[in-house]
């Protein structure tokens, strides 16, 4: 990604930061990270790993988020030109709150064998992230929002969100847009038999883990959906399923369009719209032409050739 901004000569100056989920070892590059990152207001990071296994070590994705109040995870799941799925035209856009319900992080052993965790819902982060999703689908032109819950069992954590979504749709009636709802297991199967019915959707943030996982798949897996988490001060860009692959890590294998359409957002962030819209569709193009596709896409190009081809595109 870096190669092709060097060679478009994108006006971006880095501060690298090679930050390790693995383990807690690490922490005092992460904090120099979360430092560059509040004096940047913008950032372009991959998935850091978190161990399941350390019930110490925290979630480094997660104390981004909440430290940054970054709220709104914004995943775009598009069907990508020339590389045919199960489904045509795929096209919507999952819009995830990110700073609490089950990612809240309370947890304890109240008793051996007995575990309690906690998922906090508040009116105001509801409000926030259903107003983020109305306006998104106003500024990009979008006609519907669905709001996924499960409120028909948890009434009181999921009735709150819903609730709060139903009151705020209210106020965008006049727009046009239509609001409606969906619990998130019915969401699930409709997704795979029926995807072409949604158009922007928000939700909590498990679901949003979730669903976001179901949308990569239908467009071609993790390494070709981009994403990114914004806030009211800080914006930060990231492959928007949140896939790890620690199995291919090292090997030059790994699908580099996520990250480099995750790129081109941030450029259209901060106002560079010509150089995003022309490495999109280099990379494209790429894809459309079939003749270089990493192993994920059914091809055995490496990462470094996929580049290198988006580069003779531009």
């Amino acid at each position: 990604m870096k190669e092709i901004f060097d060679y478009v000569n994108a006006p971006i100056e880095w501060e690298q930061y090679n930050v390790s989920g693995v383990s807690s070892a690490g922490e005092d590059l992460f904090k120099q990270a979360m430092e560059s990152l509040k004096r940047n207001r913008v950032g372009l990071k991959g998935i850091l790993f978190t161990p399941i296994s350390q019930s110490g070590h925290i979630s480094w994705n997660v104390e981004m988020r909440q430290q940054l109040d970054i709220y709104s995870s914004v995943v775009l799941c598009k069907s990508l030109p020339g590389y045919p799925t199960r489904h045509k035209d795929v096209d919507f856009v999952i819009i995830r709150e990110n700073t609490e319900g089950e990612y809240s992080g309370l947890e304890h052993q109240s008793y051996p064998g007995v575990v309690e965790s906690l998922k906090v819902m508040t009116r105001a982060k509801a409000e926030r992230i259903s107003r983020f999703a109305f306006d998104f689908a106003l500024k990009n032109g979008r006609k519907k929002v669905t709001c996924i819950h499960k409120a028909n069992i948890m009434k009181l954590g999921d009735g709150l969100f819903l609730n709060t979504f139903r009151k705020v749709a209210e106020d965008y009636k006049l727009t046009g847009i239509v609001a409606n709802d969906m619990i998130v297991d019915n969401t699930s199967m409709q997704l795979v038999a029926r995807p072409g019915q949604f158009d922007v959707m928000v939700m909590p943030n498990l679901y949003g883990a979730i669903i976001s996982n179901i949308g990569a798949a239908l467009v071609g897996g993790p390494g070709v959906v981009p994403g990114c988490n914004v806030g009211t001060e800080y914006a930060l860009f990231e492959p928007g399923c949140r896939h790890v692959a620690s199995d291919i890590m090292g090997t030059n294998r790994a699908n580099p369009t996520a990250m480099i359409l995750s790129a081109t957002m941030m450029l259209r962030h901060l106002g560079l719209d010509p150089i995003a819209n022309n490495i999109a569709a280099a990379t494209f193009d790429v894809i459309n032409a079939g003749e270089v596709r990493t192993a994920d896409m059914g091809g055995s190009a490496t990462t470094s050739e996929f580049t290198q081809a988006i580069i003779k595109k531009l």
